[in-house]
């Protein structure tokens, strides 16, 4: 029997900057902290990217103990890592690296891109890791979009790609250390779908473009609220477009750890953080130029 999660909060995406980087933070906010395990969700573009106009371009920079996760909508970006990767992430791709013990990576369109020009849109996510794995030995993943199960609507208006986790008996090829659904999603006016979801998991949907509603109810609209984050007390949600929309969906079973953090680094108290410091100037985590 489908039992559809009721809402908890919901949640504009204010904009912050981050240096030369302007874009829309959901989570972290004064009201929803974090949907544990995930304790950070970034909106970032549509950017305008030309020879003129490149402010996503990050260079190195190191992360330990969490997984940053990018999921890429429009343009493409080049992702270089101290592992020795480096591959081409294009619109519709997902790069997953598990930073462990210690990464630095870098990512940001690539020079045949910003030369073209074209609009660049993508969302990071920062996946926490137990307190176990947080020293686990760091790698990365990188999934193609035509590689993803799909999942549609009887109409056809609906895409459900499935990047992580599990949904109509598929699974995303992404290898994950916890229990997580990861979904991209785009509808056309008039699609809808049922989503299965633990009841255990916490759960969040975040539009980037459109307007939904949410178990027949709930009306999410970019501009407006974008973020729903749904109480653990039902096995599904339930999505309708009002007009061609596209978002994602993530749940995951929570870790209940406390967390410490600081900047690109997600610890379980300051001592690791400042272990973490140290390694990261000792050459610990590798180089990357």
């Amino acid at each position: 029997m489908k039992i559809y999660k009721s809402v908890k909060h919901l949640e504009n995406s204010p904009l912050v900057n981050m240096g030369p980087i302007r874009l829309r933070q959901p989570i972290p906010t004064q009201k929803v902290e974090n949907v544990d395990p995930f304790i950070l969700l970034h909106h970032y573009g549509p950017y305008a990217i030309s020879e003129f106009n490149n402010p996503f371009d990050l260079g190195p920079h190191p992360h330990r103990g969490f997984e940053p996760i990018t999921l890429l909508f429009q343009g493409e970006q080049l992702h270089r890592d101290s592992l020795g990767n480096e591959s081409l992430v294009e619109a519709g791709d997902v790069q997953w690296t598990t930073a462990g013990r210690g990464i630095i990576h870098a990512e940001g369109p690539t020079k045949e891109f910003v030369k073209r020009g074209g609009e660049l849109e993508g969302i990071q996510l920062w996946l926490n890791l137990p307190a176990k794995d947080k020293m686990m030995t760091p790698n990365y993943q990188h999934v193609k979009s035509e590689q993803m199960p799909v999942v549609k609507d009887a109409s056809g208006n609906t895409t459900l790609k499935i990047v992580a986790g599990i949904q109509n008996e598929q699974a995303g090829l992404i290898n994950t250390q916890t229990e997580v659904n990861v979904f991209m999603v785009e509808a056309k006016e008039g699609g809808e779908m049922i989503v299965d979801i633990p009841e255990h998991h916490a759960t969040t949907l975040y539009l980037l473009d459109g307007e939904l509603k949410i178990n027949n109810e709930v009306i999410l609209s970019k501009g407006a609220d974008q973020l729903a984050v749904f109480n653990t007390d039902g096995n599904a949600i339930k999505f309708s477009s009002n007009k061609k929309s596209k978002f994602i969906i993530l749940s995951g079973e929570p870790i209940n750890e406390k967390v410490a953090q600081y900047g690109p680094y997600v610890m379980n108290n300051q001592t690791e953080l400042l272990e973490a410091m140290r390694d990261y100037q000792q050459g610990k985590m590798g180089y990357l130029y």
